[in-house]
């Protein structure tokens, strides 16, 4: 005998009273599967997307941000290899002693020796917007309150 056939013999061997409570139960559990499925899932979003959407517009707000940044990054003049490394060894001229540049093809070393982390970022800073140079290699440690190392910029081959 198969477990349907077996099922159905049970069911209809079993009381009126028992049949009705067996009943309940099963709608019961099929309401509280409903609830867990479908509604509690549904309120969690619904109680959490007003928390959520003020979150993405603080996004939205930032990458918008960022988007104006690099639209007034792209609408800058570009520079040739001789003016970046014209402006990068000006900017050098903050830092003093404390910088030489050598020139390799196409790579410009900028060697560093005991500059304070404030002059290093303002210098950085402005090799980026000044020179239109970012650093593609960077080798820096820190001795005491100051940084060493060298800083190497590619020149674009224009």
């Amino acid at each position: 005998m198969n477990w349907q056939a077996m099922l159905r013999t049970r069911w209809q061997a079993a009381s009126r009273r028992e049949q009705r409570s067996l009943m309940l139960a099963g709608g019961v559990v099929a309401l509280a599967l409903l609830w867990w499925l479908t509604l509690a899932p549904a309120l969690s979003v619904w109680r959490t997307a007003p928390g959520q959407h003020l979150q993405l517009q603080a996004q939205m707000q930032h990458m918008q941000t960022l988007q104006a940044q690099a639209r007034a990054l792209q609408a800058l003049p570009t520079l040739n290899a001789a003016e970046s490394r014209r402006a990068l060894e000006d900017s050098l001229k903050a830092l003093g002693k404390s910088a030489q540049v050598t020139v390799q093809t196409g790579r410009l070393n900028v060697a560093l020796k005991g500059v304070s982390a404030q002059a290093l970022a303002l210098w950085l800073s402005s090799s980026r917007q000044n020179a239109h140079l970012v650093p593609t290699e960077v080798h820096l440690t820190r001795a005491a309150e100051a940084w060493d190392g060298s800083v190497v910029f590619t020149l674009s081959a224009q």
